[in-house]
């Protein structure tokens, strides 16, 4: 007879065991983004002073670079999760993996831009009133470029998901690929 000998699960595969499936987080990653999009588009940051919620407007801005963040190191480490489906044609094709695409590198870009804008100004600048954003080197002119690209590079964004938004309701309604139960939380099902 012989001994078997069984061997316990590492600490990561034990952490990867207990934490939820990955489409079920970017489902919350999804749902998370839409209110932080709409937020930002349109509360700018001249609507928030005069109200005394910049702090807030500044939380928020942390928790949306940092749900970038995440998501970025995702898509880079694994690619996007999901496939364009067998039921769209070639153009539609191209189209789904376009716009993920734009969308991913546009998030990235957002963050990006929000670090030099902390790297180029003349104080530091704390995101969320208490993280540091990178040491400021005090270029006034180039502050005022990355200032200007990033309100533009933030709208376009909005525009890109916007597209991807309406692709996907597109492939709903019209091809009927059940497109939005795939991100939508169950609780919404019955609805669509």
């Amino acid at each position: 007879m012989t001994d078997a000998k069984v061997t316990k699960p590492g600490v990561m595969q034990r952490l990867y065991l207990c934490l939820p499936h990955r489409r079920t987080w970017l489902k919350a990653l999804h749902g998370a983004m839409i209110p932080l999009l709409i937020w930002f588009i349109v509360m700018t940051p001249e609507d928030v002073v005069p109200m005394g919620i910049f702090r807030f407007h500044s939380v928020l801005a942390l928790i949306f670079v940092t749900i970038s963040l995440i998501w970025m190191a995702d898509y880079m480490r694994r690619g996007l999760a999901g496939r364009p489906g067998p039921k769209l044609g070639n153009r539609a094709r191209r189209f789904h993996w376009w716009i993920h695409r734009l969308i991913m590198w546009g998030l990235f870009g957002v963050a990006i831009t929000g670090f030099l804008l902390g790297l180029t100004s003349d104080r530091l600048l704390k995101a969320g009133g208490f993280l540091p954003i990178a040491p400021p080197l005090g270029m006034k002119q180039a502050n005022d470029w990355i200032g200007t690209f990033h309100i533009y590079e933030f709208y376009l964004l909005g525009v890109i998901v916007t597209g991807h938004a309406g692709f996907h309701i597109w492939r709903h309604l019209r091809v009927r690929d059940n497109a939005l139960r795939i991100m939508a939380p169950k609780v919404l099902h019955r609805f669509l």
